[in-house]
């Protein structure tokens, strides 16, 4: 088996008393979707910069491309691409010029041929001499992950790269993350958005610096939650979810849009039971109650729950 694209054991970062990343341990195998889940502040971007050599280790070890995180930090930044959460874009430069430019950071000898296909890849071949002022987020986005494809790295950082951009550019997006992947690109993007968090191959779920969980997406979500859920149709909707808190068996209650979402121990109630506890509290027939399956925000709210600190 090849080597592992990132590896890293007890890897933490302290600044003063503060731990940002705690003993952290996990692998990214070669032509992998990692993904990296949690809110902001809980590490992802701390874990980037020590894994890219912008940050040195307080504890632990890391490699990345068999190369050592703290000892050869200059050897490796060649060879990965980064793309930070603030698009690293010159606006008076045209589309073509901001890629030209990166491929002379890079050091790339007659970079023409491979920036047609980087223009290519990225979907902006058509508008190349178009000013970045002028360019819509999605675009701009999609720019950024050219900049940092120019030198034809085997490794991609993404840092948060869908964040400001509507729902249509982050499809298209992964749909190039993806086409990446399949040539062999390894990926580690981070995010705080559930649905396209269910787009990585394998995820990691982080929270005030702890790696809580790492598996497949399917894999958190059927050992994680042991409970049973249930989405609730009812009205008014605070009153209703007061009402189900105080319901022997029921662990979790909290809204879901026009909807509460439920979580009860595994096996303890049926949707009769809870419907029927309803309409003694005074809730109308019309109150639904439906099962439903666990979501990565389940998992999420399992984890990292009011019983940890």
């Amino acid at each position: 088996m090849s080597e592992p694209a990132i590896e890293v054991n007890n890897l933490t970062k302290t600044f003063g008393d503060f731990t940002a990343v705690d003993q952290l341990n996990f692998t990214v195998n070669r032509g992998e979707i990692m993904g990296y889940l949690g809110p902001n502040g809980s590490g992802k971007t701390t874990t980037i910069r020590m894994l890219l050599g912008l940050l040195r280790p307080s504890g632990g070890q890391g490699k990345v491309l068999g190369l050592d995180i703290d000892t050869e930090a200059e050897a490796i930044r060649p060879r990965v691409g980064y793309m930070s959460q603030k698009f690293a874009l010159y606006d008076d430069l045209t589309v073509r010029e901001n890629l030209a430019f990166y491929a002379g950071v890079y050091g790339l000898r007659r970079p023409n041929e491979r920036l047609d296909e980087v223009l290519s890849l990225i979907g902006l071949a058509d508008i190349q001499q178009e000013r970045v002022k002028g360019l819509s987020t999605g675009w701009r986005q999609r720019l950024a992950l050219g900049a940092a494809l120019t030198h034809q790295p085997t490794l991609i950082f993404l840092d948060e790269p869908t964040s400001g951009v509507d729902p249509k550019a982050r499809r298209t997006f992964w749909d190039l993350i993806y086409d990446l992947a399949a040539q062999g690109t390894t990926i580690f993007v981070t995010t705080h958005y559930m649905d396209e968090a269910e787009y990585c191959h394998r995820l990691g779920i982080m929270y005030r610096g702890e790696l809580l969980a790492l598996g497949t997406p399917d894999a958190l979500k059927a050992e994680t939650v042991q409970g049973n859920l249930w989405d609730i149709t009812v009205a008014p909707l605070m009153p209703a979810l007061s009402a189900l808190d105080d319901l022997a068996g029921v662990t979790r209650v909290n809204l879901a849009g026009d909807h509460l979402r439920v979580e009860t121990a595994a096996g303890q109630l049926t949707a009769v039971q809870i419907q029927s506890h309803l309409l003694q509290k005074g809730f109308g027939v019309e109150t639904a109650v439906a099962p439903t399956d666990p979501t990565l925000e389940d998992v999420f709210i399992t984890l990292a729950g009011h019983d940890r600190r």
